[in-house]
């Protein structure tokens, strides 16, 4: 168990500094139970769940730059600010990609059952 304690503690710093991680996960829960009911098979399920993961964990290694960089100083430095422009570029990259694995694997099942398709 103490494997688990400085995970668990880098979890609980996140979703309590980081809004956007709290967000990602209650986006990722939603996205979960409405894959559920829509019956997605397994190929499906995969894509789904590397899009969540992705996200979750870009976000994750987002903050962890922030942080890090926030550490090594509290001027306005270039160098820190493009640092926390790409992590953020990545978490918005994955999240585009997130974005069209719901747009190509439930967007259609819930047109279709709304009555659409």
């Amino acid at each position: 168990m103490k494997r688990f304690k400085y995970p668990f503690s880098g979890f609980l710093r996140l979703v309590t500094k980081d809004s956007h991680y709290v967000l990602h996960l209650v986006s990722a829960v939603c996205v979960i139970i409405v894959s559920y009911f829509l019956s997605i098979n397994m190929t499906e399920w995969l894509f789904i769940l590397s899009a969540i993961f992705l996200v979750l964990l870009t976000e994750a290694l987002n903050t962890a730059i922030e942080e890090v960089v926030d550490l090594v100083t509290s001027d306005f430095e270039q160098h820190a600010k493009y640092a926390k422009d790409i992590a953020s570029f990545a978490v918005l990259l994955s999240s585009i990609y997130a974005a069209l694995i719901g747009v190509i694997i439930l967007l259609p099942r819930l047109l279709k059952l709304i009555g659409v398709l």
